[in-house]
């Protein structure tokens, strides 16, 4: 398997459009970042679920799966389904994050998502951090919208497993729907495990990005 590296990360953007996105898409990449790169620090924006449990669920679950680093967690009170008709909004939320952001890494939802609410993210987070590395992470959920991903990190039994520990631990209000289950996630981070030659892993869509031959 070919490997690229990104060099050394300090800061991470995170921007989801819902409460448990972020856990479902890279838990288990926050949990490598959070325990191999001391000070880490970690900027989120969530767009919908503010004044509610969902928001209090988020900011204890980013917490578990980001353990030491400097966590900004902003969420937005932007109704869920109906994140389109609030472009503008979202569009200057993301402005502000790149602003007080130094992150070299940012993560958002892929392009071919199903829910308009996170396509949209797709589609506006390159319009900002538009020199930066961009990496779009899939949701595990209903619609049979589960992409062809061209960047895996691998992941160890011990962060694939607590992944799956913590979704089920920190977001209760989640736990009725069919497909949220242990079971599930570990399923999913198998079979990108599988596809790259790991026992687990998480996977991710890059648009573009440059290659340095050489060191120069």
């Amino acid at each position: 398997m070919i490997r690229l590296d990104t060099g050394g990360i300090t800061e991470v953007a995170l921007l989801a459009a819902h409460c448990d996105d972020l856990a479902i898409g890279l838990g288990g990449t926050l949990l490598t970042l959070a325990n191999t790169v001391a000070g880490l620090r970690v900027r989120a924006l969530v767009l919908s679920g503010a004044g509610t449990e969902r928001a209090r669920e988020e900011q204890a679950a980013l917490e578990s799966f980001c353990p030491g680093a400097d966590l900004d967690l902003r969420v937005l009170d932007v109704p869920d389904g109906y994140a389109p008709a609030h472009w503008e909004r979202v569009k200057g939320a993301i402005a502000q994050l790149r602003r007080d952001s130094a992150a070299e890494v940012v993560f958002a939802p892929q392009r071919g998502d199903a829910h308009q609410d996170h396509r949209l993210l797709a589609e506006l987070t390159p319009t900002e951090f538009r020199d930066h590395l961009v990496l779009g992470y899939e949701i595990l959920k209903w619609e049979n919208d589960t992409p062809q991903p061209t960047v895996f990190h691998p992941l160890s039994t011990e962060h694939a497993e607590l992944k799956a520990e913590l979704l089920m631990k920190h977001y209760p209000t989640q736990r009725n729907r069919d497909w949220f289950d242990e079971q599930s996630f570990l399923a999913l981070s198998r079979l990108r495990g599988v596809q790259c030659r790991a026992r687990h892993a998480e996977a991710f869509l890059l648009d573009k990005a440059t290659i340095t031959f050489g060191g120069a």
